[in-house]
């Protein structure tokens, strides 16, 4: 089951107390204070894990507490630290602190983490207060509470490609032909209720991650059909594949379809028109004489956007597609790694 969003609540350990103590023993006089210190409490940490993709654990378990620290003792033994409370979320997970709505972190990296709630440090014995004036302190403090909070994530998958398209118009029969992704096929609008990854492989043996999003309908970026409970996870694609069911029996232009796929994204998010994007007329081996194809390859020559005839079920016109996907992805990927490099040597 797919679930991209989720509240939590984490509270951290509280800081062990300090000890007061002296040192009492035969022989030893004036053995003086010898209280430790508390330990500090665990905190709650989140860890991207790149093996999960889903939150659907965090709607089973939706408290999280780490352990407090041990308390302190005599003869200066301090007390032990709580262990910390790791919790895995999915790569591309984004934390916002529920209560104000702050945005605290995107754990867009694999196995980057983040400190949610700081345990509570522990309190000083009296061994910590004692002075030349104030040599027998009777005072020891209270470890400090660990920080809690509540959590809303938000999970945006990350794809090199994202196919994007009306209901019915193919996007998991061509998933599951160019990658072993299973998804769910029918003859009937929203087949597909959540997202599906596939790894896609192009003729150089280069593979990359292809990402079917749910079918969208005119007006989505106001939450109509699926509305935008989808649509985040565009914006984490590379790049864009509009495809548009070119087949015999459709209503409708083709042309007019796939623009308004481009402003339904580009209104939800303008800078979705920025990313690299290539236009693909599907089912071409049921295109019979209407015309459908040839239509869109006119517009996408004239508005200089790649253009692939494909059929999702024969498999005619998949490779060049693949080979360019490849390219594009290797393209984007290059170009972000020397802008990543430019960042760092500024």
């Amino acid at each position: 089951m797919f679930v991209d969003q989720a509240r939590i609540f984490v509270k951290a350990g509280d800081g062990g107390n300090g000890c007061c103590s002296f040192r009492r023993e035969a022989y030893v006089p004036r053995g003086g204070p010898n209280g430790g210190d508390g330990g500090r409490g665990g905190s709650i940490i989140l860890k991207a894990d790149p093996q999960l993709h889903t939150l659907i654990d965090l709607t089973y378990q939706q408290l999280y507490r780490a352990k407090r620290g041990g308390h302190g003792e005599g003869k200066d033994c301090f007390g032990r630290g709580g262990p910390d409370r790791v919790i895995r979320v999915p790569v591309g997970t984004i934390v916002y602190d529920a209560d104000s709505g702050d945005l605290i972190a995107d754990l867009a990296v694999p196995e980057q983490t983040l400190v949610v709630a700081k345990g509570g440090r522990g309190g000083r014995g009296n061994a910590r207060f004692a002075t030349s004036t104030n040599r027998a302190p009777r005072r020891a403090d209270p470890g400090e509470p660990g920080e809690e909070r509540m959590l809303r994530l938000e999970l945006k998958l990350l794809a090199d490609v994202g196919i994007v398209g009306f209901p019915n118009a193919g996007k998991s029969t061509l998933l599951s032909a160019i990658s072993k992704a299973r998804p769910k096929i029918a003859d009937y609008p929203f087949t597909t209720l959540t997202p599906q990854l596939g790894v896609a492989r192009d003729a150089a043996g280069r593979s990359f991650v292809v990402a079917d999003i749910p079918g969208l309908i005119e007006g989505a970026h106001e939450g109509k059909g699926l509305g935008f409970q989808f649509l985040r996870h565009v914006e984490r694609t590379r790049l864009m594949l509009y495809l548009v069911d070119a087949g015999v029996g459709r209503e409708g232009s083709p042309v007019k379809e796939f623009q308004t796929l481009r402003r339904e994204l580009t209104t939800y998010q303008p800078e979705l028109a920025e990313k690299p994007m290539a236009l693909a007329a599907n089912k071409i081996d049921v295109q019979g004489d209407t015309g459908h194809v040839a239509a869109l390859r006119r517009y996408a020559k004239k508005e200089k956007i790649p253009f692939f005839a494909v059929s999702a079920v024969t498999g005619e016109g998949l490779k060049p597609l693949l080979n360019f996907l490849g390219d594009q992805v290797v393209g984007v990927i290059t170009e972000e790694k020397t802008a990543a490099e430019a960042a760092a040597t500024a």
